[in-house]
């Protein structure tokens, strides 16, 4: 197949999907190498850049989507329904970092780490769809396992969980201070 015809149907796969691709499944539609396929999608994600187009090739880990520019939102909401903006609390969020850094971590580790619970705010982390069920720890009870996901990763800007900030080890003792005045306050309580 040429390059022109592989384009064209990934390009069709990827638009048709409307979500992330492995590139691996992509290389076996299009009968390529990995190596062969990636190079193919860099030369659309490029021609996507260069003339300015409404669609983007974004890279999440080992998948690529196909995606309407950021830029574009103000046209789209103009004919669609606004989506519902996620509103993420500073305890959400730290139940977030915390499984992001640690996954995969169970419910009672994140507990652990914040030192209060946490169910709320991993059950608003399931509803947004920033984090997952990812199986059962083998070990007594078999509790949930949690990690984050494609949509994690879109949400925050990042290709893969490599790219996250490296925790500083003053931060991450602010942190652990924080989280002991936290479980003081409501011992107090």
């Amino acid at each position: 197949m040429d390059n022109a015809r592989a384009e064209a149907v990934l390009e069709a796969v990827l638009f048709t999907m409307g979500d992330s691709v492995e590139v691996s499944r992509l290389a076996n539609v299009i009968e390529e190498d990995v190596k062969t396929t990636n190079a193919i999608l860099d030369k659309m994600a490029e021609r996507y850049r260069r003339e300015d187009r409404g669609i983007a090739l974004t890279r999440l880990d080992n998948a690529v989507q196909l995606c309407t520019k950021s830029e574009m939102y103000e046209y789209l909401i103009k004919i669609a329904r606004a989506p519902g903006k996620m509103t993420l609390t500073d305890t959400v969020l730290e139940t977030l970092s915390i499984i992001a850094y640690k996954q995969p971590i169970t419910r009672v580790e994140v507990e652990r780490i914040r030192g209060v619970s946490c169910d709320h705010a991993i059950n608003k982390l399931l509803e947004y769809d920033l984090i997952m069920e990812l199986g059962r720890l083998d070990a007594p009870g078999r509790p949930l396992l949690f990690g984050t996901t494609e949509q994690f990763l879109r949400s925050f800007g990042v290709e893969s969980l490599d790219d996250l900030p490296e925790l500083n080890p003053v931060q991450m003792e602010e942190f652990k201070q924080q989280a002991e005045a936290e479980v003081q306050l409501q011992l107090e309580v």
